[in-house]
């Protein structure tokens, strides 16, 4: 079983997704959409296999990830947005495509949510298969859009299921013994309850011994809310300032004791990096 677990604060596209997820399933599934201190209006439709998890006081992305794979009943678990459509049976491609220990990212694509389809804008874009992290004084360390790696990659069946530096936390797939037992969960300390969720769990696997993947046999279409449609919710700023800045401090510094690997054999695991040069990697080595 794949337990799918939606972290949703004022989502209004959080029915589409779920019914999406549905649609398109093709083993046995369960849904836990954790309902960040608000109620959807119209309440969300009954399903046997959805376990909504509501909590009366909103307490961010971090915690409703980590009380979601909590009550997860399934082997696997997929974290998504509440703004996502994907690809058919992409459960059993995810699942047919993973090794212990690894992180597994579909294919990205962009999704016109309003009229629940594939951007226009995508037949004339490359998909988003691979993000680079920033180095540091560019950017810092949070994943960028690697389209050069993309289409360099992107018409050749050996990197059908391929490496990939870093990601969007919009989705993810993972074994539920990696999540707990590997990773531990989500960790608030130094981050908060937002900020960089792809890039503590990505590099704590790359840096633990896994691998973060991408699966170019499957996909999913991502809203970018943009202007138009907003964050629907309130984020301290300052809060993601100092959330940001403690993932810079803690991986380019090499501070988890639980690494096998610094952050520079990571980046020279894939250079030529996009505002990396030698000497910035030399500061991201473990001394």
């Amino acid at each position: 079983m794949v337990t799918i677990i939606i972290p949703a604060k004022n989502e209004i596209f959080l029915q589409q997704t779920i019914d999406d997820l549905l649609l398109k399933a093709r083993g046995e599934i369960e849904i836990i959409p954790v309902l960040d201190g608000y109620w959807p209006n119209p309440a969300l439709k009954d399903d046997n296999r959805i376990r909504i998890l509501h909590r009366g006081k909103g307490r961010g992305m971090r915690a409703a990830i980590n009380d979601g794979a909590a009550i997860a009943r399934g082997e696997y678990l997929m974290k998504c947005d509440a703004h996502c459509m994907f690809d058919e049976g992409y459960d059993l491609k995810l699942i047919e495509d993973i090794e212990e220990n690894w992180i597994v990212i579909p294919r990205r694509l962009r999704l016109d949510a309003e009229n629940w389809c594939i951007e226009e804008s995508s037949k004339h874009k490359p998909p988003i298969d691979y993000e680079y992290l920033g180095s540091p004084g560019h950017y810092g360390a949070k994943g960028n859009k690697w389209d050069q790696r993309t289409v360099e990659r992107m018409n050749n069946p050996k990197y059908l299921i391929d490496e990939t530096l870093s990601f969007q936390g919009s989705c993810w797939f993972m074994s539920k013994d990696h999540f707990d037992n590997f990773l531990h969960g989500m960790s608030e300390e130094g981050y908060g309850s937002f900020v960089r969720e792809a890039q503590e769990i990505g590099l704590k696997t790359w840096l633990g011994g896994g691998k973060v993947m991408v699966n170019k046999k499957t996909w999913y279409a991502h809203l970018h809310k943009g202007p138009k449609l907003g964050r629907m919710y309130f984020i301290d700023k300052r809060g993601m300032e100092r959330g940001n800045a403690y993932c810079d401090d803690f991986w380019f510094n090499n501070r988890w004791i639980g690494a096998k690997h610094d952050m520079a054999w990571l980046i020279e695991r894939f250079m030529p990096v996009p505002s990396w040069t030698p000497e910035l990697i030399e500061t991201v080595r473990k001394k």
